[in-house]
This record gives C-alpha cells, structure tokens and sequence, in this order.
C-alpha cells in the first residue's frame, strides 16, 4: 500500500482548520506560525490561506451540502471527517480547483491524519459531492433567514442582528456576501516614525480620504515599517475612529485609552497627539496583562497602566478625552476572523452589553467637565450600540451627544441622523465599525 503523500499546502490548510475548530485556535494567529515551519513558495502559502480561510468561512454551506450525502448525523461523524469533508467541499464548491484534484488530494490528507478506512470514507461523499452540481436552488423555498444563514455560511441570531440594524433583507445579503470576502490588510503609519509617502514606494496603495492610511497587497510582516513598530495594520474603520476623536483635539488636554489591547488606536492616538500637542498627556490602560504588553511595544511603557477599567477609583485623576474601545461581540469585523462567526453567543453578547455598560459608567465618573466621551464597537448590533447610546443619555442628564457632522475634521463616512456613526463592510469598505461621541456639559 502506497504511502500517504499529501501536499503541503493541503495539510498544513487541514492543520490550521482543525486546530481553530477543536483546540479554539486563533486563525490570524496560528497560520504564519504553522506557515513559519515549512518550505511552501508563495503561491502555495496563497492556497493554504485561502484554502483554510474559506473553509472556516463557509463551513455551516459545506455542512449542508455534506448532510444531503452522509449517511448518518454530523454528531455522528468523526470530527476529522467533517473537517476534511468540509475542506474538500470547498474545493468542489468555491475555488478553481479542478474536481478530481479536490477529492484525491482531500483523500490523501485523509489517509495521513485519519487512516484508511476514514480516507475511503472521505473519497466516497466527495466523489457523490463533485458529481452534483450544488447549485443549491431548493433553498430559494426556504425562509429569508434560513437561506441566507446556509448561503452566506452565517449563524442565524447574527444574521437577524444585522437586519434589525438595516431593516432591508437586501442590504443585509449585500453585507453577508463582503463578509465572505478576503480583506487585504490595511496599514497606518505613525505620525513622527513613518509617512504615506515611504509607505507607497514600498508597494502600498493610499486610502482616498486617509492622510496616514494606505493598502497594502502582501504579507504585513514583510513590511520593514511595520517590523520596525513605525506603522501598524489597522483596518481603515479604525483609522477612522481614531481621527474622529482626534477632532476634538484642543491643546493642553488630558487623554485616556481605557481599553487599550493590543494596542492599535492607541498607537495612532499617542503618535498623533506627540505631533500635534507636547502639552497633552496619554494614558493607555489594558486591564489583561498580556495586552498591556502588547501595548507597551507602540507606546513608552510609562504611559501604559493595567487596571479593572470598570472600577473608576482604580485612576488617581480625570481625563478631558476618554476612549472607550469597548469589548464587544465583533460582529462587524467577521471578514477578518474567519472563525467568529461560530465563537459568539447570544449569552456573549449579554455579558458583553453589561461590561460596555459598567465602562461608560466609570468614564463618566472619570471624565472633567466639558470632557468628551468616545464610545465604540467593532458591532453593528443594536444591544452594543444605540441601546448603549440610549440608556447612557438617559442615565446622565449633563451628557449630550456631539454630533460627528459638527465636528469639522471629522470623517463624513457612515454619521447617522443622531450623530453617531455606522460603518458597514459592503458600503464603506472597512469593518462595520460603530461611534457615539459625548461631551459633558459643564
């Protein structure tokens, strides 16, 4: 019996799969280490990325398109057989990779990592799959929601989310299918420690509207500036909150990050405010003492603080410009984490809603008079960001809302009627980032 030979890029894509499905791996985190242990050329780490990514991705789909072909429930199945069903099925299903080659190749990391028996197992649903055209036409019948979620590969109470934000089923489509897109990195450079200018003759493309963001078509980590901790990764939408709350810059101010892991907005803030204003001062407090490591390598390790951000008395001053980066569901970033679609709960988003309840509270009791308050998410849900709004006004009677369309420099991208701000992925090309500003009167 011949010797399982799978490629590479194949295995180390059903590595990657099977560890952030089994073992709670982070996806962005464990690939370029399992990539850092083998001799792949750069197309072949292309394919592993794509490979494993859209797996991850879009595994509830491959999942039903597996079920109309197995012969028992997938609780049944043997865990190393859903993933590898599902790695062959996105083969089959969503790339340009040739029938044939998907099943024998799937069965070959099969025989590797599974054995025979699991192997011929494997071959035989593939093979019944590649013959089918999984043109999924029957799920036209099915409830909008039902359809999208098996579409689009989306958990349902996600997806409901999304539309109660949007109340349009078709903008809603049109935000699930950007999702399902690959993202090339977006980078910032740093006031002070590197410019657009050195980063575009280094390959990278500008971000229209974006003084210091580019685009960068390649790996980040082959970026010098970046290796150099002069420039960061950070998605345009976070630029964007950052520069929105630098619009309420004024000399002389206090400012605090109360939230600062693993570092990127505070990065941007510190390194902006160094350039405008000497005489501001910067705190950046992570409560999670390996973040706040984290964020000691982007801003001096003197200014970084890790206290239970929750508790106000944890601070011995008060600030005149709070950021609230708040923990939240991530919902609007799912492009970028291919797993986290099926990491979030209903019972995480309770959880979460009452900690960004807790943060506000202790900003206010932190913030000075005529001080500004920026709360956001990385969430376009409704509990995490007009509910927040809402219950936060209603609670504090001297906090009024500052409307980002009166703030001259601030972005135009994504203010609604109220004043806040809702990115979405399809519209603005970002993540679907969320902003409310709040100033304290008198």
């Amino acid at each position: 019996m011949a010797k399982p030979n799978p490629a590479p890029s194949r295995l180390v894509a059903y590595e990657l799969i099977t560890q952030v499905n089994r073992q709670g791996a982070y996806a962005n985190l464990r690939l370029p280490e399992l990539l850092l242990k083998t001799k792949m050329n750069l197309a072949d780490r292309a394919f592993t990325t794509e490979l494993a990514y859209g797996t991850l991705r879009m595994q509830a789909r491959h999942d039903y398109i597996a079920s109309k072909f197995i012969d028992r429930t997938f609780a049944e199945l043997d865990e190393k057989i859903v993933d590898l069903l599902r790695m062959g099925i996105h083969q089959i299903t969503q790339m340009r990779v040739a029938d044939h080659a998907a099943v024998s190749e799937t069965v070959e990391v099969a025989k590797l990592v599974a054995g025979e028996s699991k192997a011929s197992y494997v071959n035989a649903i593939l093979r019944k799959v590649s013959a089918n055209s999984n043109d999924l036409l029957e799920i036209k019948d099915f409830t909008t929601l039902r359809r999208l979620s098996i579409q689009y590969s989306h958990p349902e109470w996600i997806i409901s989310s999304f539309f109660d934000q949007m109340k349009d089923w078709a903008e809603v489509e049109l935000f699930l299918a950007a999702n399902n897109n690959p993202a090339t990195p977006d980078v910032v450079a740093w006031p002070g420690k590197s410019s657009t200018d050195e980063l575009l003759t280094l390959g990278a493309t500008p971000i229209p509207g974006f003084v210091n963001g580019v685009n960068l078509p390649g790996i980040p980590m082959d970026f010098s500036p970046i290796v150099e901790r002069r420039a960061g990764v950070q998605d345009r939408g976070s630029q964007l909150v950052v520069e929105n709350f630098l619009a309420s810059f004024k000399p002389g101010l206090s400012w605090l990050d109360m939230c600062a892991g693993p570092g990127g907005k505070a990065a941007y803030l510190f390194n902006s405010l160094l350039s405008m204003d000497k005489s501001a001062t910067f705190l950046a407090n992570e409560p999670t003492s390996h973040r706040a490591e984290l964020v000691k390598r982007v801003v001096n390790n003197q200014q970084v603080v890790s206290f239970d951000a929750t508790v106000a008395n944890n601070f011995n001053q008060k600030f005149d410009r709070i950021l609230i980066d708040a923990p939240c569901t991530g919902l609007g970033a799912l492009r970028r984490r291919p797993e986290a679609r099926w990491r979030k709960s209903l019972q995480d988003l309770k959880e979460l809603v009452l900690l960004q309840k807790q943060l506000l509270a202790s900003a206010y009791q932190l913030l000075s008079p005529n001080g500004v308050i920026a709360y956001v998410t990385c969430s376009p849900h409704l509990a995490e960001t007009k509910g927040q709004v809402i219950d936060f006004l209603s609670a504090h009677s001297d906090m009024k809302m500052l409307p980002m369309g009166k703030l001259e420099l601030a972005h135009k991208e994504g203010v609604l009627s109220d004043g806040t701000v809702q990115l979405w992925t399809h519209h603005n090309q970002s993540d679907a980032m969320f902003m409310a500003m709040f100033e304290k009167v008198g």
